[in-house]
């Protein structure tokens, strides 16, 4: 399959897939040929978890601020304000 066409990682994948190469590298288990190419895929797990997070972050910010927005909004009233009924005689 195309790397185009694979799916982007969650962020537990990717965050669990960084996990792994940390340990291969600790460990030793990379030789010399491998190391350029998992270090290039740790950079793009990182890059790709710091977007996930800014987006999260953002999201999370939005909908708070239109909670706050909501909460300091009027209640609506079922009773029409001084005024305001059609059944009112004015005196």
């Amino acid at each position: 399959m195309a790397e185009a066409e694979r799916a982007e990682p969650t962020y537990s994948q990717a965050v669990s897939r960084l996990e792994e190469i940390l340990e291969r590298l600790e460990r030793g288990e990379v030789d010399i040929d491998e190391l350029s190419a998992m270090v290039e895929e740790a950079a793009e797990l990182v890059s790709l978890c710091r977007r996930k997070l800014t987006e999260a972050e953002m999201q999370v910010r939005r909908i708070t601020e239109r909670l706050e927005r909501e909460a300091e909004a009027p209640a609506p009233s079922a009773e029409p304000a001084p005024g305001e009924g059609e059944d009112e005689v004015p005196f």
